[in-house]
């Protein structure tokens, strides 16, 4: 009974959003996703999505927004998972998230949801970390803190696994991002796994503290996008257009050593609650998309599938894909060359590479 609780527990927000979602499908039937002018999008504090802040409060988002004859809202979350819940319920129309993430919230709950702009991958900005350990042996019988049954679970468990070792050789327990470096802090707490800006922290402020598995270990698995809601983006063209010439132009910007580069990058140094050298230093772990071109060769790029295979079958084990799904397979997963993973009658997670191609070639 305690171990069904729990799981309740962890489970609660990803139901809470699901029944809301439910509430607005039913309290709004005839309502389908339609052209319309006014748009809402997510994001929360992370190395590859702070260009979001600078782009909104430059006023890159209005510009690019203008251009297409709409109104672009850019909404900073500060609980990541609950952006995401807010996005499965329909109060955003797009939404800063991982890939896992993306598949087992909005698209395990039947929310056809769309990888607009995979802008990066973890190189490094995702860590294991212990106390007084020399190598991630000695994680053997530890507590690990992390948010139970998010990306940071998967990055455990594959560190495990590439190491001899599995889940049962620990304990999970769940953690807010949000709480990860204070709880860090304290005696009882000697095991994590955290993404940056609080895996620096963490690592900057407690001298104990051995950092001995990096998502640098698994190039590629863990994704970080801005996801869209299918039907939305589909009916309207233009917001998926202002995104990705917005996110680009940002992006052009913050690159080299110009002082209006050092300016944007001090600027999303200050607004992730560090400095230059700080956000840098991120920067250097996430290997990010900086170009349309180098963004498409990884969207449309095979090994993607191979991926999101590992990512679905982690999640099916995990019962994130629903407790009663039969396979992995439950979820249809759609990628760039038209290949699908899963069910083809149940597509509920898209990579669509067509915007970013269109910036790539000067289109937008």
């Amino acid at each position: 009974m305690k171990k069904l609780l729990s799981l309740l527990s962890v489970h609660s927000k990803k139901i809470t959003a699901a029944l809301c979602f439910l509430a607005l499908m039913f309290g709004a039937a005839s309502v389908q996703a339609a052209e319309k002018k006014s748009f809402k999008v997510a994001w929360s504090i992370y190395a590859g999505w702070m260009p979001w802040a600078y782009a909104n409060d430059k006023g890159i988002i209005k510009k690019w927004a203008d251009k297409y004859g709409i109104e672009i809202e850019v909404v900073q979350m500060n609980d990541y998972i609950e952006s995401i819940n807010q996005f499965t319920a329909g109060e955003f129309d797009a939404c800063a998230m991982t890939n896992m993430d993306a598949l087992t919230i909005p698209a395990a709950y039947g929310v056809d949801t769309t990888g607009l702009i995979l802008g990066d991958y973890s190189n490094g900005n995702d860590g294991l970390v212990l106390k007084n350990a020399d190598s991630i042996a000695d994680i053997k019988g530890r507590n690990v803190n992390l948010v139970e049954l998010s990306v940071s679970h998967y990055f455990l468990a594959r560190a495990l696994d590439m190491n001899g070792m599995s889940e049962r050789d620990v304990t999970v327990v769940n953690t807010s991002d949000a709480d990860a470096v204070s709880t860090f802090m304290t005696d009882d707490v000697t095991a994590a796994a955290v993404w940056n800006p609080q895996l620096g922290i963490i690592l900057d402020r407690a001298e104990d503290a051995t950092e001995v598995f990096t998502s640098k270990e698994i190039p590629g698995e863990i994704i970080d996008m801005m996801a869209a809601n299918t039907d939305t983006l589909k009916d309207n063209p233009a917001f998926g257009k202002a995104l990705v010439g917005a996110w680009f132009e940002t992006l052009a910007l913050m690159q080299g050593d110009s002082e209006e580069a050092k300016a944007a990058r001090s600027y999303m140094a200050d607004q992730a609650g560090t400095d230059l050298a700080g956000y840098e230093a991120q920067l250097a772990d996430t290997m990010l998309f900086y170009t349309p071109a180098s963004a498409y060769e990884f969207a449309s790029n095979k090994d993607l599938l191979g991926f999101m295979d590992k990512v679905r079958q982690f999640s099916f084990d995990k019962g994130l894909l629903g407790e009663a799904s039969p396979s992995p397979d439950v979820v249809g997963m759609e990628f760039a060359d038209g290949a699908v993973l899963g069910d083809k009658s149940n597509i509920k997670l898209r990579f669509d590479a067509s915007y970013v191609k269109m910036a790539a070639d000067g289109k937008l």
